[in-house]
């Protein structure tokens, strides 16, 4: 395995679950401002961003009944 394939690899585990907790965040309501505050994390962290979003951001997201 090449270093392009490597990086391309990781750039992918990076990529997907950025997609993941930015369609998440958009598609389900939050109180206050915690929908543009998550936006924002996983915008210019994204991998981080999405990591803290998965532990944290899923429990603030307001339930619809």
């Amino acid at each position: 395995m090449g270093l392009i394939e490597l990086i391309m690899i990781l750039f992918l585990l990076g990529f997907i679950p950025f997609i993941i907790a930015f369609i998440d965040i958009l598609k389900n309501e939050f109180t206050g401002y915690n929908k543009l505050i998550w936006l924002l994390a996983v915008l210019f962290a994204p991998l981080i961003g999405s990591i803290a979003y998965f532990i944290i951001g899923k429990k603030q997201r307001v339930l619809n009944k």
